[in-house]
Parts: C-alpha cells; structure tokens; sequence
C-alpha cells in the first residue's frame, strides 16, 4: 500500500481538506503502508508566497507524517510538481505521438457560448471544435493574440463507457465522450497541467491507491483513458465526502475562518482538531481529545458516513472559528 497526501499551495489548508487527509493517512498507515507526500503546485496564478511551508507546519502539528516528500527527500524525488514538468512533457509528447492529444484555442467563454445542455458534473462540454484545426501547437498558437498561448486537449473515443470501482462510492461508470467530451489536459506548452500531471506522477511514485474528496469523482474516468493511453496501470481510488456549510456549499470565508493555522493561532488544541474530524468521521464521541494515532484501531471505512460533514453553528462554537467581516 503506498498512499499519499497531495496539498497545493493556493491557498491555506482548512479543516476541510484536513478530514480528507486524515483518512488518506489513516487508510495507508491501517494497512502498514506508506504515505507520499507531493506538492501541488502547479496552478501558479493562484499560488499563495509562504503557502507550501505553512501547509507542512500545519499537517505536522496535526500529527501527520509521511515517508517520502519534498521536505525529506526520497526515491522519486523531487516531490514538487513544479520540478517535475520534463516528466510531464515526455507524456504529452507520447499522447501527441499517438494522436491522442491537440492544440485548442477555444477559450472558457467560447465553449460555454457553445452549450445546448449541462454535461459535465464539473465542468463543460466541448464538442472537438479544434480537432483537426491545426497542424501543430505553433500553427494554434499564431492564430491567438499575443500573450494567448493554446491549451492541451485529450482526444476522447466515442460510445465507450468507462468503468471502475470506486472503494467507497462503489461502481462509478461514465460515457467521457457524452460527459465532457475532449477535456483539457494542461494549459502549459510542455503539458505542465493538472490532470495529466496527477496521472504521471500517481504512477512514476507508484501510488497504488489515491484517497480524495468526492469532487473529483467525475474527474477519475478521464484520468483513467490517460493511464490507459499512456500505458500505466491505475491507482485503486476512494472518493469521499468533503466537509460543507450548513447551506451545503464548499467551506468559504463566508462560512468563517476554518484555516488549520487559524485555529493554532486562536490557541486550539490539535488532539480538539482531530477529535473533531473523527467525529465528523463516525470513530469518536463528541468532544474527545484524540491523535491520529490514537484512530488507528478505531479506523473503518464501513462507519465513514456517505453524507458530507456539516460546519454546523455548534462545531463553529466549540472551536471559536471566527467569522470574517465581509472578504477580508
């Protein structure tokens, strides 16, 4: 069992993607695995200076460790994405060699003016308008003005359902070609781009199971045609239920401060964090004081609730979580 933990710098960690942490680190460590550790830090315009380092301090207070990471090195070094982009180029230059990959120059506003219906459940359809439009990446790239550079879409095969089994959300199946359609592999020239770096550096660090939110379960059919295209045998995954508000969105400032380092700094105890997300979790009583390790026998994905954890009024209290006056 090799798992790992993959924070990206955008921003703070919050107790959000900490309960998701916890039961990807519980679930390796349960089965006497390991646990990689990789920053994710390739969506620049959104990274936060300082936000890498305050993300190891804060999973370290919680108790966290980890068995190879940028901090400490390891047998597939370097753990930073931003140091591994020739890996990410010689991927995409296999998918281009098989003509699985093209140049789009379609922008955000131009597919969403194309729709006629909802497809995806995280994104939009794009029906192939740039198939077979140009040449190369350079003969993409003069038709857009200066500055514009050309995104990197996967060639989708129609009519094929993929299938997988999901270790907690059960059988998961998906017709790509009907869902999303051609879907964006990297906006970067050299393929240095999300969803074909997660699958290259899953199986260069021989990641054999990835524990996530369920957000990106819609996501996980598609990055299973790039394994399959590229020849790479998949992780298992398991797909859990994130953290919400009481109005069911994401955790935002408007639902108040819920940063790990926040709660550090308000003089919150880590033992009152964890117990926290064991409750939410289904293996602790409410108000208990607890250390990751202290779950290790009490860990069961069986008892893992299928509903999102709720940031109630009453968990906001116990843990004195601020609210922000306006976006500040």
């Amino acid at each position: 069992m090799r798992g790992r933990l993959a924070p990206s710098p955008t921003g703070a960690l919050h107790l959000g993607n900490a309960r998701t942490f916890m039961v990807a680190w519980l679930r390796a460590r349960s089965c006497g695995g390991q646990v990689v550790l990789r920053m994710e830090d390739l969506d620049h315009p959104k990274n936060k200076p300082g936000a890498a380092t305050a993300a190891l301090d804060d999973l370290r207070w919680l108790g966290f460790d980890w068995d190879e990471g940028p901090d400490i090195g390891g047998p597939h070094a370097p753990y930073t994405q931003t140091e591994r982009k020739a890996r990410y180029a010689a991927a995409l230059a296999a998918l281009l060699e098989k003509g699985l990959a093209y140049p789009c120059t379609c922008t955000r506003r131009d597919v969403e003016a194309g729709q006629s219906a909802p497809h995806a459940e995280d994104g939009l359809y794009y029906p192939g308008t740039c198939r077979d439009r140009f040449a190369d990446y350079e003969a993409a790239r003069r038709t857009l003005p200066q500055g514009r550079l050309p995104a990197w879409r996967f060639r989708v095969p129609s009519d094929e359902v993929v299938q997988f089994e999901d270790g907690f959300a059960g059988t998961v199946a998906q017709d790509v070609s009907e869902a999303s359609g051609d879907f964006v592999l990297a906006r970067d020239p050299d393929g240095a781009g999300y969803m074909l770096a997660v699958v290259a550096d899953d199986a260069a660090m021989g990641i054999t199971e990835v524990v996530r939110g369920d957000d990106l379960l819609p996501a996980t059919p598609r990055q299973l045609l790039i394994y399959r295209a590229l020849g790479l045998a998949p992780p298992a995954f398991l797909h859990v239920p994130l953290v919400v508000s009481e109005d069911g969105r994401r955790l935002a400032k408007r639902h108040g401060d819920t940063r790990i380092r926040a709660l550090r700094e308000a003089g919150i105890a880590a033992e009152q964090v964890i117990g926290l997300l064991a409750w939410w979790s289904g293996w602790a009583a409410w108000g208990e004081r607890l250390t990751l390790r202290d779950l290790l026998p009490r860990f069961d994905l069986a008892t893992l609730p299928r509903t999102p954890a709720v940031l109630t009024e009453t968990v906001k209290a116990e843990l004195g979580i601020r609210i922000y006056n306006g976006l500040t």
